[in-house]
């Protein structure tokens, strides 16, 4: 017999306590429409194959994978293609020109969830996060203690994550920038903002991200959400993506909510916590989305508003009820967001807080 994990233990020992109660009567909810949900990289990122994200997400949930198996399976997608220089492989590195990636995931029915943070080598952080929670006690590893669990656990070490289209984009803004790194954050922004004009710099995978929340037929619902972060950070910056709250909140019997955009706004709000408490009163996904971002708004310092007197910044949720409600918001502007449902894979329409 294989050793057991904690969790096994765990989990045998909560079937002989629930055991008497075999034939109560579990409530099913009746007539929920499977859907998953995703940021606009889930439907536009294929790495070589026929589906995007949230399309294979959708065909292994709806073939009766667990829901979280299915959302992981559709972000390695990204995590994999260096296209998507936001995530995984040929992500865009820190400041010092190393690849350090963030992700976490909740699994609503287990009431589980794990995270990395500043991982470094792994091209699929999503499944290192699937690995601390299931088979640890911890709901977040970092640094060079994530490595050494992702080796631990049998994942491959890489010595370094970019591809040569990220080491070409890294070595470009080296050159323009004082090698020291530490600046006036004005200065550092402006030149990713000018590399951005010049087209060396995709604006969506400047703060990229890709949040993915589904739920099937059962009622069961999870997410995950798997980063390189900022681009050109201060190695070892951590933003919301991995924090249970701010890049990713599920509650299994309320809903869930994940986010993609400047994290540290997010962070200070811990907007997925919040947007879920608001499903939790009964708001309808896209009204919570924008009570978030209204409280980002409100709690915007100075330096960070444009000459509007509004939050300068991007900033997106994904937002999804236990009824199969859902919904995408933006802080600005007229992006779209990935859904697929039993209508197939398609884009739909972010709804702005401004115009």
């Amino acid at each position: 017999m294989g050793k057991l994990s904690r969790r096994d233990v765990l989990a045998a020992g909560a079937g002989v306590a629930a055991a008497p109660f075999a034939s109560a009567t579990i409530w099913v909810p009746q007539g929920i429409e499977p859907v998953v949900i995703a940021s606009g990289n889930g439907n536009t990122v294929k790495n070589g194959g026929p589906k995007t994200c949230v399309h294979t997400a959708f065909d292994l949930m709806a073939a009766g994978s667990d829901v979280l198996d299915a959302l992981i399976e559709g972000v390695n997608i990204v995590e994999l293609d260096p296209a998507d220089s936001s995530v995984g492989y040929g992500g865009l590195p820190n400041a010092d020109g190393v690849v350090q990636l963030d992700s976490c995931c909740m699994h609503g029915p287990k009431k589980w969830a794990g995270g990395v943070a500043c991982l470094e080598g792994v091209r699929t952080p999503s499944k290192v996060a699937k690995a601390v929670m299931e088979q640890t006690d911890h709901h977040l590893i970092v640094g060079k203690g994530a490595q050494d669990f992702a080796r631990g656990m049998g994942f491959t070490i890489e010595a370094d994550l970019n591809s040569e289209g990220s080491r070409r984009t890294w070595l470009e803004w080296k050159r323009r920038i004082d090698p020291t790194h530490y600046l006036d954050p004005k200065k550092r922004d402006g030149v990713a903002m000018q590399m951005i004009k010049e087209g060396l710099i995709d604006p969506l995978h400047y703060y990229g991200t890709i949040n993915c929340n589904g739920i099937n037929a059962k009622g069961e619902i999870c997410g995950v959400t798997t980063t390189s972060g900022l681009a050109f950070k201060i190695p070892g910056r951590v933003g919301d993506s991995p924090i249970l709250g701010a890049g990713l909140y599920v509650d299994g019997s309320v809903g869930a909510a994940g986010s993609t955009g400047r994290g540290e706004a997010n962070l200070f709000n811990l907007c997925s916590f919040l947007i879920v408490e608001e499903l939790r009163r009964g708001a309808h996904p896209k009204d919570a989305g924008m009570v978030a971002l209204k409280r980002v708004a409100e709690n915007t310092e100075k330096r960070l508003r444009n000459e509007a007197g509004r939050p300068g910044f991007g900033l997106q949720f994904y937002v999804l009820d236990k009824r199969g409600r859902y919904a995408g918001v933006a802080m600005a502007g007229r992006g779209t967001f990935a859904v697929c449902d039993k209508n197939g894979p398609r884009q739909e329409p972010l709804t702005p807080l401004f115009e």
